[in-house]
């Protein structure tokens, strides 16, 4: 994830998303080079119009080099399975697309979701079980990395759960203000600093005005 210095990923309207630099996204196609699968909940799907390829030529040989296909698995949560049918991902067939959604998703969604090419996998009564998501992905469809882009509320669900083994966070030397403005980890929160996710810094490094820094567990 790249934020501002205040914690922000987005402004509060979600118009400005897009915070980091060329080497910035550079350093997400590096990351999607590693992983089986990469994850990013639907409205991020739809405000970034990204279908979630491998980068390019050189990141797809990259991945063949690893033994892993030549594009990553793609996955989009979302609890209601409100997802627009003409996002850009729907559009692209270079490798499957799985939609995480629970059992509020209404039949007309799935169905829609179905005739769309999508997998869909049901996991939960009104929120996503992500530690039964996780497993199903592993055992179906040999998932052993995931790359999460967020947005915030997914992020969030995924440090709750306490799946979260890396992060790699981008600080943008901006300040963007604002209540409403998404952070990195939204949801409800956790209520006490003892319950916290607790993480040790890895690495940091200043490119050009931006700190690449890795937190890992």
């Amino acid at each position: 994830m790249a934020m501002t210095a205040d914690g922000k990923i987005a402004t509060a309207n979600r118009v400005v998303h897009s915070l980091g630099s060329r080497r910035d996204l550079r350093h997400l196609y590096e990351l999607r080079a590693t992983a089986d699968a990469v994850m990013c909940g639907a409205r991020t799907v739809e405000i970034s119009n990204t279908i979630l390829s491998n980068g390019g030529e050189s990141f797809r040989q990259q991945r063949l080099k690893t033994g892993l296909a030549e594009f990553p698995l793609r996955v989009i949560a979302s609890g209601s399975g409100s997802i627009n049918p003409d996002a850009d991902i729907f559009k692209s067939t270079f490798s499957p697309i799985i939609v995480l959604t629970t059992k509020r998703a209404s039949a007309k969604k799935l169905a829609e979701l179905r005739k769309l090419g999508a997998e869909v996998k049901i996991c939960g009564q009104t929120e996503i079980n992500f530690p039964a998501a996780m497993r199903w992905l592993r055992t179906k469809w040999h998932v052993k990395r995931l790359l999460c882009e967020g947005g915030g509320e997914l992020n969030a669900g995924l440090f709750f759960e306490g799946l979260v083994d890396e992060t790699h966070l981008t600080i943008c030397p901006k300040i963007l203000g604002g209540r409403n403005a998404p952070t990195l980890a939204e949801g409800i929160g956790f209520q006490r600093l003892a319950d916290a996710e607790d993480f040790q810094i890895q690495s940091i490094k200043l490119f050009q005005g931006e700190l690449f820094t890795v937190f890992s567990r």
